[in-house]
């Protein structure tokens, strides 16, 4: 499949307009025979063979195929059957159910976007602000398209001081409800919001309002549809011919053969091509782990280990780090995320070091001993409190991202407003969650809705319920949620050394009495004044309490997320604290401090 042309593989497979016509191109090398069928014949199975080339690349030129016609292959695979296919390197397809793909127009999108793309590369990623929105765009605002949305989306990103929108994956998809996360189509965007020059006027208008763009991509595994890539020429192609590496249980998919060349060809460029066409920031890659371990979800017996005897995939760990150093070569500046569940070493260590070479990795164990936490009562934190610490005193062991994702607010979890206990202020709790995200050392994901306080769990086929926002306890909420992004993008020490010890500094994390956790996060030179940040997770106001800080003299309460304008009960320190002589907590100086009752409060040096 790679032949000896240069250009990208997106220009040599698939369906290519010309002055000529169409060439059409497809990698089936175990096919007996192969046919295009579409709109410009009828779909006439025996109108236009295709011939084979040496590398098992079947094409052909037909005059009558233009864009916007709709087409598939006709495959008679190397066991006698004949199947319908869709074109893997199709760069557009019908809407679902509709499954056909579509001969793309070549764009005519004007960017106006190279000053951004040129500053990007000159950026380092870990020491700048990363607060990242999570976007279903079919639910965050129902019926609109990638037009339509963008300056809606731009608006309220802009509004709140989100730096990033992540979207869920755009890969067309046959299945609205699989979320995208079971790609039909790895090259074109989903026609549910329109084409790719609208998909590219949305990224285009986003950096134009100084938000970075993120897609969520899916490189592990693809759903069985009979009309995708599943034994493709009669032979299992793109999927592992061995049975006990063939699917992916957890979601009833075929998993990638990460051992093939071409495959891996396949899964590169289609990374490169959506960050290098569509001028994207970053991807997120979905299911690392189920990439990573042979027995991932697999009962004893039914997986085989590596030559060693155990049980990494070593396919998958070359795999990885070919697609990070392509992408990085490829598209200067843009990043690549992991969502990895398990502790394998080295994820965001680069590929010369011996490591995958992604710039970050999303902390789940983060999330889910917080959110553990804090969906206990009050008076029964204590003995999980060293598991909220865990995560601070382990920050710096990789570049992390800490998300509260689409995942957490799904099949029956709630939402961060409904994870707190009956008898707890919610709005209070999710603005204190909210602020130990931030404070915490790690870049800052939130899934769409949980900034206002979302109530109801998220439906793929429903909009966002907006009207909370005339409610004053979600309006406090989003109030709280866009001071907290500002802050963190305006301060140095709270995002400049997110992965470096010398960013972070306990002040105690002992106090399980009062379920009191504070730390200091500090900048990269002098000029940057350190933040104290103090959360009280018990449901009493704590008065008179003493806590060491690291300098005499006043500190200034520069959030406190039970003020009266977020919708708390106004309990604080007046606006400043006086640090006196007094050794407390191992330090010289300290201050008596009023940490008000399921509350964040961050002070500064004046």
């Amino acid at each position: 499949m790679t032949g000896a042309d240069d250009a990208p593989l997106w220009r040599r497979l698939g369906a290519r307009p010309g002055d000529g016509g169409t060439r059409f191109s497809v990698w089936a090398p175990n096919a007996r025979s192969v046919t295009v069928i579409g709109d410009f014949n009828a779909w006439e199975p025996a109108a236009h063979p295709l011939g084979r080339g040496p590398d098992g690349v079947w094409s052909t030129v037909i005059a009558a195929a233009v864009p916007g016609m709709a087409y598939k292959y006709r495959i008679v695979g190397a066991d006698g059957l004949a199947r319908d296919k869709a074109d893997p390197l199709a760069r557009a397809a019908e809407l679902p159910p509709a499954s056909a793909s579509v001969i793309g127009r070549e764009s005519t999108h004007e960017w106006t976007d190279a000053d951004w793309c040129a500053q990007r590369a000159d950026r380092n990623a870990r020491t700048r602000p990363m607060s990242i929105y999570e976007v279903h765009l079919g639910s965050w605002r129902t019926g609109l398209g990638y037009r339509d949305i963008a300056h809606r989306l731009a608006d309220y990103a802009v509004a709140q001081r989100f730096t990033h929108i992540q979207l869920m994956p755009i890969t067309e998809h046959p299945y609205g409800g699989s979320w995208g996360y079971q790609v039909g189509g790895y090259f074109a965007c989903t026609a549910r919001y329109g084409d790719a020059d609208d998909f590219r006027y949305l990224v285009d208008h986003l950096h134009s309002r100084g938000i970075a763009v993120l897609l969520d991509w899916v490189p592990a595994h693809f759903p069985k549809d009979e009309h995708l890539l599943g034994e493709f020429d009669g032979t299992p192609l793109y999927e592992h011919a061995d049975p006990l590496r063939r699917e992916q249980p957890d979601w009833g998919t075929y998993a990638f053969n990460l051992g093939r060349a071409e495959v891996r060809e396949f899964l590169i460029a289609s990374a490169v091509y959506w960050c290098s066409e569509f001028h994207l920031d970053g991807l997120r890659v979905d299911a690392v782990a189920s990439m990573l371990y042979l027995d991932y979800s697999r009962a004893p017996g039914t997986w085989r280990p590596n030559a060693r005897g155990t049980n990494e995939n070593d396919e998958a760990v070359a795999f990885l780090r070919d697609l990070n150093d392509a992408v990085h070569r490829s598209c200067p500046g843009a990043v690549m995320i992991a969502e990895e569940s398990t502790a394998w070493p080295d994820i965001t260590t680069p590929t010369a070091r011996g490591g995958l070479g992604f710039d970050f990795t999303w902390n789940l164990g983060w999330m889910h001993d917080l959110l553990a936490f804090a969906g206990r009562p009050p008076a029964e934190r204590a003995d999980l409190q060293h598991r909220v610490a865990f995560s601070l005193t382990h920050a710096t062991a990789e570049h992390y991202v800490l998300p509260i994702s689409h995942d957490e607010v799904v099949h029956g979890k709630g939402t961060l407003f409904t994870r707190i206990p009956e008898s707890a202020d919610a709005a209070a709790h999710v603005r204190l969650i909210l602020a130990f995200q931030w404070a915490h050392p790690g870049k800052k994901l939130l899934f769409m809705g949980q900034e206002f306080g979302q109530i109801r769990e998220w439906a793929d086929d429903r909009e966002l319920d907006w009207q909370l926002c005339d409610d004053e306890r979600h309006r406090g909420i989003a109030l709280a949620a866009h001071d907290l992004a500002a802050l963190h993008a305006d301060t140095p020490a709270l995002h400049a050394l997110d992965g470096d010890a010398r960013g972070f500094d306990w002040l105690d994390a002992r106090d399980t009495r009062n379920t009191v956790i504070a730390f200091l996060r500090l900048g990269p030179d002098a000029e940057s004044r350190p933040i104290a940040c103090l959360f009280n997770f018990s449901d009493r106001d704590l008065f008179g309490y003493r806590l060491g800080l690291p300098a005499s003299g006043p500190w200034r309460e520069i959030l406190n997320t039970a003020a009266r304008e977020y919708g708390g009960h106004g309990t604080g320190n007046l606006g400043r604290v006086i640090a006196d002589d007094e050794a407390s907590h191992g330090r010289p100086h300290s201050a008596v401090l009023t940490l008000p009752a399921s509350a964040a409060v961050f002070l500064t040096p004046e």
